[in-house]
C-alpha cells in the first residue's frame, strides 16, 4: 500500500476510465452456487448504466428475468491497473434498437447471425450500486519490482491501493 489513501471517488474515477477501454469481466446472479460468465460491458457514461449484450436464451438471460435479481460484476484491466467487484441489480431491457446501435461493433455481430435484427438480441442492464475497487499505477513491472523487493526485505509489497465505492 501506498503512504496516500485512494479516495473512493479516485478508485470509482479510474474504474470508469478503465472499464471504457478494457471492458470484459465476469457477470452472475448474487446467489448462491450461481457461476459468473465472461461478459463485455457498455457503460452508458450519463446514466452509470452498465449494458450487457446477451442472446435470450442464455441460463443467465432467463435468470435474470425473474424480478429484484442482483448481480456481481467483477473486473480486471487488461494492464493490470484496475481490479473491481461491484454489486448491483440487473434486469432484461430487451431488444433496445437505440442501445444497440450505438453500441454495436464487429465482435458483438460475431455472435448475432441475423446482426441487429436477430430474435435472440437482448440486453441487460445493471444498475450498479457499490464495489470494491483496486488501483495501482504501477502496472505488471512494478508489481514485479514490488514483489522482489519485498522478498529480499522481508517487507510488504506495494501493490496499489483499494476503496470501497457508492455508485449510485
Amino acid at each position: 500500500m501506498t503512504d496516500r489513501e485512494l479516495t473512493p471517488h479516485e478508485a470509482e474515477e479510474a474504474f470508469w476510465k478503465s472499464l471504457k477501454s478494457s471492458n470484459t469481466g465476469m457477470l452472475g446472479l448474487d446467489r448462491p452456487g450461481y457461476h459468473s460468465q465472461p461478459m463485455t460491458a457498455f457503460r452508458e457514461a450519463e446514466t452509470g448504466t452498465i449494458w450487457f449484450f446477451t442472446r435470450d436464451d442464455t441460463d443467465l438471460a432467463r435468470d435474470a428475468a425473474a424480478p429484484g435479481q442482483t448481480a456481481m460484476f467483477s473486473y480486471g484491466a487488461k494492464d493490470q491497473k484496475v481490479w473491481a467487484c461491484i454489486h448491483g441489480a440487473l434486469s432484461v431491457h430487451g431488444h433496445d434498437r437505440e442501445i444497440i446501435e450505438r453500441h454495436w461493433n464487429p465482435v458483438l455481430a460475431a455472435w448475432y447471425p441475423k446482426g441487429k435484427d436477430d430474435p435472440h438480441l437482448t440486453l441487460l442492464r445493471f444498475d450498479a450500486d457499490d464495489g470494491r475497487i483496486w488501483v495501482s499505477d504501477g502496472g505488471l513491472i512494478k508489481f514485479a519490482f514490488e514483489i522482489a523487493k519485498a522478498n529480499l526485505t522481508k517487507t510488504l509489497p506495494d501493490a496499489g491501493d483499494v476503496a470501497d465505492v457508492n455508485l449510485r
